[in-house]
């Protein structure tokens, strides 16, 4: 990947060197365009419920750096040997969480493939000046978590037939719930660096935060809201290989404390369509607390850690 040719524009205002959710490119004094996409197997059997799933996923990283999503198109890889009626209901899914979103489904681009495949590229706008990056915390800043973690877990105990139905639904209204509302919540707010958490886990992502803003983050993990029998399940060894993928890779920058192998199973595990990861000041962060329980939210939120000054790893669970 290293070989690959770098690209400069002077509009191009967040590119791929901070690993941020987005790229963003400068249109004019008032207008910057973000764009992504994202698209994977289905994690759910429900055709409609993945639809919806992989659409609010993909939609998430526009919210992540402060904008708002405006026209998505389909990504989409289809085996013959299924019934187009499954792929109707992929679509259905995916265009209600656009339309719910307030952006326009303008079409998107099909191939055949052995193993349904479906995502979104999505272009928002944002104002210049009012960008989130996943760097720029400040020491002193809260740490708030607007969805609870577990996903990967629970999706790995519904393959096994080993996860509960409550559990399950938890974790489908975790996936299919847009960040929309969080957004609009904290946008009311100084909002020092944000990220969404998906594949590299709340551990992960929370390293990108923190080493892009140069400090630590503290995170209590006891404060961190999970998914009924999330924790139950890890403790079983129920969890997804990218657990270990994460925890190998990751390890070496937390300082674990006294966690136990399930709890870090869970904050190492990878989300699908996660929450909002929010840094800023600490009374700012209690307001935005009670902003978001005003907003009645689908999911759990917390304050879940706070920044502090630069240490040995990026982060320190407590």
């Amino acid at each position: 990947m290293g070989k690959l040719p770098k690209f400069t524009d002077p509009n191009l205002i967040v590119g791929i060197e901070t690993s941020d959710d987005a790229a963003i490119y400068k249109i004019n004094e008032e207008v910057a365009m973000i764009q992504t996409l994202d698209f994977f197997t289905p994690i759910v059997d429900d055709p409609y419920m993945f639809g919806a799933i992989a659409a609010s996923n993909a939609l998430s990283d526009v919210w992540a750096m402060g904008g708002e999503p405006k026209v998505a198109l389909n990504i989409v890889g289809f085996p013959s040997c299924l019934d187009p009626e499954v792929l109707g209901e992929i679509l259905r899914g995916g265009a209600d969480k656009v339309k719910e979103a307030g952006a326009v489904l303008i079409g998107g681009h099909t191939i055949k493939n052995d193993e349904p495949q479906y995502g979104l590229s999505v272009s928002g706008f944002v104002h210049p000046e009012k960008i989130w990056t996943n760097a720029g915390a400040n020491v002193g800043d809260v740490l708030i978590l607007t969805k609870q973690i577990g996903t990967g877990v629970i999706n790995t105990g519904m393959k096994a037939d080993m996860s509960s139905e409550k559990s399950n639904k938890e974790a489908e209204i975790v996936m299919a719930s847009l960040n929309k509302k969080a957004k609009e919540v904290a946008s009311k707010y100084n909002i020092t660096s944000c990220t969404d958490i998906t594949g590299f886990g709340l551990l992960g992502h929370s390293i990108e935060m923190a080493e892009g803003s140069d400090l630590t983050f503290e995170i209590e993990a006891d404060k961190v809201p999970m998914i009924s029998d999330a924790l139950s399940l890890a403790n079983m060894g129920l969890v997804p290989a990218g657990t270990y993928k994460n925890r190998n890779y990751f390890s070496g920058k937390v300082d674990t404390g006294k966690c136990s192998e399930n709890v870090l199973d869970v904050l190492f595990d990878p989300q699908t369509s996660g929450g909002l990861l929010l840094s800023l000041s600490e009374e700012e962060g209690k307001n935005l607390l009670k902003d978001l329980e005003q907003a009645g939210l689908d999911t759990e939120f917390a304050l879940i850690g706070k920044v502090v000054d630069k240490d040995e790893k990026s982060i320190r669970l407590v």
